[in-house]
């Protein structure tokens, strides 16, 4: 199962905010075995956004989206979708009444066209409610290709991924990765010539080239992170393919390591 990530807001583009969401997503996605390939930025442009839609899935099965679900007019993701996938629109009742039950809750009485406009939902579309605001989530299906559709608000958007994993994302995928982190020591504890990226790549030497698990190296202010990263049926077959190779990787580096951890 491949998956890529669409942040749909002109507030990402102009720097107004930071795209934590991809961040979660991607992290999430990686916890369940969903190979994630892109992540795209797009405007709040319905031309640009049907453009992007069609990129990502003509490469990828699984498209998960977040923003351009709120009131205004220029919330244009659930309607992109509706018409890429030849479908209309229609007022959703349930939804409709979650809506009027949380604005009541802000003590907002008066329903508006605009705040209606969030009930409006795709044909054929998975709904779920939405515990923490007004916009649902979305999940629409067609053949092989499935597109899921998160509010922005990463307070909204993270309940309903994991709600939108338990009921649809969770039965895509046949593996789990998993990844164990090594940490080396910083330049404050030993010297640059040996903690380096380059001389830790120098010893890892052929085991960097290892295909499951993978094994990289990142630079970081405080000296050189490794991760090992396995896949497996479950989070038990990956750690048991990933032992060998985090052994060798602490004989070889010895006293040059800080601390080891499994990456949550």
């Amino acid at each position: 199962m491949v998956a890529e990530i669409i942040c749909v807001g002109t507030e990402l583009l102009l720097g107004d905010i930071v795209n934590t969401n991809a961040q979660h997503i991607s992290k999430r996605m990686a916890q369940m075995g969903i190979d994630l390939y892109y992540h795209t930025v797009v405007g709040d442009n319905p031309e640009r956004l049907k453009g992007v839609l069609e990129v990502a899935l003509g490469r990828s099965n699984l498209v998960i989206m977040t923003g351009g679900l709120g009131p205004t007019k220029d919330d244009l993701t659930k309607e992109v979708v509706a018409s890429y996938f030849g479908k209309k629109t229609y007022f959703h009742e349930k939804t409709f009444e979650n809506v009027k039950k949380r604005l009541e809750s802000y003590g907002i009485n008066q329903i508006t066209e605009s705040q209606k406009k969030q009930a409006m939902v795709p044909e054929g579309a998975l709904v779920i409610q939405n515990p923490a605001g007004l916009a649902p989530g979305l999940i629409l299906v067609d053949g092989d290709k499935a597109v899921v559709m998160l509010p922005g608000p990463p307070k909204e958007m993270k309940p309903l991924l994991e709600e939108c994993c338990n009921v649809f994302i969770s039965r895509l995928s046949d593996h789990v990765f998993v990844s164990i982190n090594i940490k080396c020591k910083g330049p404050d504890e030993m010297p640059l010539r040996e903690i380096g990226e380059s001389p830790i790549a120098d010893l890892l030497g052929d085991i960097l080239d290892n295909e499951n698990p993978t094994v990289a190296t990142y630079a970081k202010e405080d000296g050189v992170l490794i991760r090992v990263t396995a896949s497996g049926k479950d989070r038990e077959e990956a750690l048991i393919r990933m032992k060998p190779i985090v052994t060798k990787i602490a004989e070889i580096l010895g006293n040059k390591i800080a601390w080891v951890k499994e990456e949550i």
